[in-house]
């Protein structure tokens, strides 16, 4: 009886391994994202971190007058979310403004070209256009 006891264990584990493993290379719970669009047509992708995130860019999409210019600190040499540009915003950076500094204004192509040198991206003219995953 111990034999069998000992396999069911074992597969239990091997099972619970297994999924966890999976979880790690990025097949378990995808986050909630916010597509922006900038006035020009370039789209660009945040990752919304909190459940008050969450909440913001779903009433900004919904159409409430609501602090709308995204603010947030850009990491270079990975897309995270925000494919194909080759940065992103560090999602635990990301906050609602009425009013920034216009050094961190312009649009995605202007991050990637280096022209926005302000460590935060805060383009005045964004405006949710999606909000999607698990939480949308």
């Amino acid at each position: 009886m111990a034999v069998p006891l000992r396999r069911a264990a074992v597969t239990a584990t091997v099972v619970v391994l297994a999924a966890l493993s999976l979880a790690s290379c990025g097949l378990g719970v995808q986050p909630t994202v916010a597509t922006f669009e900038i006035d020009g047509g370039e789209h660009y992708k945040i990752e919304l971190a909190t459940p008050e995130l969450i909440e913001h860019a779903k009433r900004l999409l919904a159409g409430e007058s609501l602090a709308a210019v995204p603010n947030g600190v850009v990491v270079h040499g990975d897309s995270g979310v925000n494919a194909p540009w080759s940065w992103h915003i560090a999602p635990e950076s990301l906050g609602f403004s009425n009013l920034t500094t216009e050094e961190c204004d312009g649009t995605p192509q202007h991050v990637e070209d280096g022209i926005v040198t302000s460590d935060s991206f805060c383009p005045w003219s964004a405006r949710v256009i999606a909000v999607e995953g698990p939480d949308s």
